[in-house]
């Protein structure tokens, strides 16, 4: 029998920051759940944002049947990655383990995290307050990486969820921080796009969220994860960070 100590690469921060790029710009994730009535394995399809610290949101129904599932199990799996050309096999997933939590409707913390999922989700503005739906975010309690063939990864909650000591201000800033970018800084939006998401098409794009790690665009369907180098240490350090490289991003043509 194979050693999986042998197969499993020790964690790097390429690694964490594939598997954190892979849950920042999904739209959708495959969601494995225990069946309410068998208690069977159940997997569907949700439709997905992250929080700020990066830990997945899903806004689903209770007439679903992976609903259910959470309700009486909160225990969850969500797998994100889309395959592209030839082998689906050779293109990266993440798959995380968490725990569900259903988000109080009204509440300041479900407002801000609804915000957050509809500016990533604008199409579920049609069915949001339907009564039946509900918000929920998965506390991340560890991951699996594959990055491709021979390239496995085991990553724990703190190499995936930035700590809450790093997110002092941000859910206070982050809405009108981002608000004003999209209102008055479609230029250098489009800058950030091109220069570093290496986007072929210049506009139409917006930032959808932002946090100490990076900022997150989308245009249409297509999702562009802008990361900082290095992180930021504060909210205060938003803005400079935002100028500084709008001026790279025009230098560099």
């Amino acid at each position: 029998m194979a050693d999986i100590g042998n197969v499993i690469r020790p964690t790097d921060e390429g690694a964490r920051r594939l598997a954190r790029r892979l849950m920042r710009t999904a739209r959708f994730a495959a969601i494995a759940v225990k069946e309410a009535e068998s208690e069977v394995p159940f997997v569907s399809r949700v439709a997905c944002a992250t929080d700020i610290d990066g830990s997945p949101m899903i806004l689903i129904s209770t007439l679903s049947a992976h609903t259910r599932g959470l309700i009486e199990y909160p225990v969850c799996s969500l797998m994100f990655g889309e395959p592209g050309k030839g082998d689906p096999l050779a293109h990266p997933r993440v798959t995380v383990i968490g725990r569900a939590e259903r988000l109080e409707r009204g509440s300041e913390e479900e407002e801000r995290a609804r915000a957050r999922y509809l500016a990533r989700q604008p199409k579920a503005k049609l069915y949001a307050d339907f009564g039946d739906f509900a918000l929920y975010r998965i506390g991340v309690e560890r991951a699996s990486l594959n990055g491709g063939f021979g390239k496995a990864f085991e990553l724990s909650r703190e190499d995936i969820v930035v700590p809450d000591e790093r997110l002092a201000g941000f859910a206070e800033m982050e809405a009108g921080a981002v608000e004003h970018m999209n209102e008055d800084h479609a230029d250098a939006i489009a800058l950030y796009a091109k220069a570093f998401g290496k986007a072929e098409k210049a506009v139409g794009w917006i930032i959808t969220g932002l946090d100490p790690d990076g900022f997150d665009l989308m245009a249409g369907d297509e999702v562009l994860r802008i990361d900082f180098d290095p992180s930021l240490s504060s909210a205060a350090e938003v803005r400079p960070r935002l100028v500084e490289m709008a001026k790279a991003a025009r230098a560099a043509g």
